[in-house]
């Protein structure tokens, strides 16, 4: 298991307004959905997650859970099948540690697991 210091994900459909006769919309079409977002972890993190894994972070295919209160009850969410696509090191003079943002798609969220 390893430490997220931050998270961000959403959910998003594709929706097409649909024209037929006259100026205004018939309907709204609904397509896919998708599910993207990053999480931000320490370079030994990343570092733990390969050795344990023995694969490079870009070749993953991870389960994020996070949890949170909400009204003062414990709730989860179940971020399903996500693949990393990218990441960047970068540190700057004084810095103490070193934060990674690794964005992500994947393939659903459950919520209130």
């Amino acid at each position: 298991m390893i430490t997220i210091r931050a998270v961000k994900y959403k959910k998003t459909v594709d929706r097409e307004a649909q024209f037929s006769k006259g100026r205004k919309a018939h309907s709204i079409q609904t397509g896919n959905i998708t599910v993207d977002g990053e999480i931000a972890v320490l370079q030994s993190e990343i570092i733990e997650m390969e050795e344990s894994s023995n694969q490079g972070i870009l070749d993953m295919s991870v389960d994020i859970e996070v949890s949170y209160s909400a009204n003062g009850i414990l709730r989860t969410d179940r971020i399903e099948g996500a693949r990393f696509t990218e990441y960047e090191k970068s540190l700057t003079q004084g810095d103490k540690m070193m934060e990674i943002t690794i964005p992500f798609l994947a393939l659903d969220v459950e919520e209130g697991v």
